[in-house]
C-alpha cells in the first residue's frame, strides 16, 4: 500500500516549477532570481550569500567561467563586425580605430559581464542546478 499523503516525484515538479524567463530577467537585472527585489551580487561580481527579502541562498551557485565566455562570445560577434565595416567605410588611422575599438569592447565587457553572471546564476535556479 502507498501512503496517499506523500506526493509523487511528477506532483513536485509541478508544484515547485520555477518559470525560466522571468528568472532571467531577474538574473539579467541583478536581483535575486526568487523574489526579484533584492541585490544578487554584493560588489561587481560576487553572489551574497542569501537574499535578504526571502532568504533564499545562493551561496550554491557556481558561474564559475561561463559569465566570461558569454561575455568574450557577445563582444566578440558585435564587433568583430563592427571593426571591419568601420575598416571599410571610413578608412580611419589605425591608431584612432584601435582607441574606439578597445574603449568600445572594454565598456561593454564591464557592462555585460555582472548581467551574465547574473542570468547564469538565475538559470542554475530555475533549473534546480548546483544545490538549489
Amino acid at each position: 500500500m502507498t501512503d496517499q499523503s506523500s506526493p509523487t516525484l511528477n506532483q513536485i515538479s509541478v508544484d515547485d516549477d520555477r518559470p525560466l524567463k522571468p528568472a532571467l530577467l531577474r538574473g539579467w537585472r541583478r536581483k535575486c532570481p526568487n523574489c526579484g527585489t533584492a541585490p544578487l551580487l554584493k560588489g561587481y561580481l560576487k553572489v551574497r550569500d542569501h537574499c535578504s527579502v526571502c532568504k533564499q541562498e545562493l551561496h550554491h551557485h557556481r558561474a564559475d567561467d561561463g559569465p566570461a565566455y558569454l561575455t568574450i562570445l557577445i563582444v566578440g560577434h558585435l564587433m568583430a563586425p563592427l571593426l571591419h565595416i568601420a575598416f571599410v567605410q571610413w578608412r580611419p588611422e589605425p591608431l584612432i580605430l584601435f582607441t574606439v575599438f578597445a574603449v568600445g569592447c572594454v565598456a561593454l565587457s564591464l557592462y555585460l559581464l555582472p548581467r551574465l553572471k547574473g542570468g547564469v546564476v538565475a538559470f542554475q535556479w530555475a533549473r534546480r542546478m548546483h544545490g538549489f
